[in-house]
């Protein structure tokens, strides 16, 4: 093979496989960042599933990079200032609404049903961006459309998701001014209607009072501090849209909520507790 080929071959090889040495650090560097709190060796490894001598070795570097830093009184490791420095620059330049309709785009082609984005504003969700399907029959839903939260499926996450302090206020006009079903015309059917969509994960409202005909489900996305920042949307002509809890359109929906979260920077695990910030 001539010199130049074979030099050409080697790069060409180089970039497909990267750098080894590179990938274990980040591993232990990722196991370090999902651990909450300050580690030691020991622990560090086993998160890793390396063994003990190999990640000190590693760990010596990410201590000369400022990627990770040690306490002298415990001898745990920790992220170090360049690390933090990193999540910072990273976190200033997301656009949450930016990656949210790249989202939607790829929800809305994978079961081919209106997408959307809500936001929390001071006068409760607000549709901020949506996508029609590829289908004659669907649903337009316009910008800037303002949502109840008892009765619409992205209200409810964001009342079962924000702190009482912030949500009470609008729930107590919806309850004096609506018509509310049966069982949302009590605090306590409202508290079980908003302790189902935490354990689910997920509202689904099958006939939407304000446009009827209308079925959606909407799932919360979270970022790093686990604050709810979003909500995404599935819509359709209720009977043309299946939103059965285990269904394509409900899991995919929530796969993508979770795939946002993580690209904003949340870890998966945490609860969907009503103490997030909007």
């Amino acid at each position: 093979m001539p010199l130049q080929n074979a030099t050409t071959s080697a790069r060409d090889a180089e970039g497909k496989n990267g750098v080894q040495s590179l990938e274990i650090g980040m591993t232990i560097l990722r196991a370090i960042s999902t651990g909450h709190r300050a580690m030691m060796l020991k622990d560090i490894a086993a998160a890793a599933d390396m063994p003990a001598s190999k990640v000190h070795r590693y760990i010596v570097s990410l201590v000369r990079s400022g990627l990770v830093e040690q306490d002298p009184m415990t001898s745990r490791y920790d992220l170090g200032p360049f690390a933090l420095s990193l999540g910072l620059v990273a976190v200033d330049r997301l656009d949450r609404v930016q990656l949210g309709l790249l989202a939607i785009a790829d929800l809305r082609d994978d079961i081919n049903q209106t997408t959307a984005l809500a936001v929390w504003s001071d006068n409760g969700p607000v549709i901020i961006r949506s996508l029609r399907p590829y289908r004659p029959i669907t649903v337009n839903v316009v910008t800037g459309t303002a949502l109840q939260l008892l009765t619409s499926a992205s209200g409810r996450v964001f009342a079962a998701g924000l702190p009482s302090n912030i949500t009470d206020a609008l729930i107590g006009r919806e309850r004096a001014t609506l018509s509310l079903s049966q069982e949302l015309q009590t605090q306590s059917g409202i508290d079980t209607m908003l302790d189902q969509v935490r354990r689910d994960g997920v509202s689904i409202v099958s006939d939407y009072h304000l446009v009827p005909g209308v079925a959606a489900a909407a799932a919360p996305v979270f970022n790093f501090k686990h604050e709810l920042t979003l909500s995404v949307l599935a819509i359709g002509v209720k009977g043309m849209i299946d939103l059965a809890p285990e269904g394509k359109v409900v899991t995919a929906l929530k796969r993508c909520a979770a795939g946002l979260s993580e690209r904003l920077g949340h870890v998966s695990g945490g609860s969907f507790k009503a103490h997030s910030q909007p």
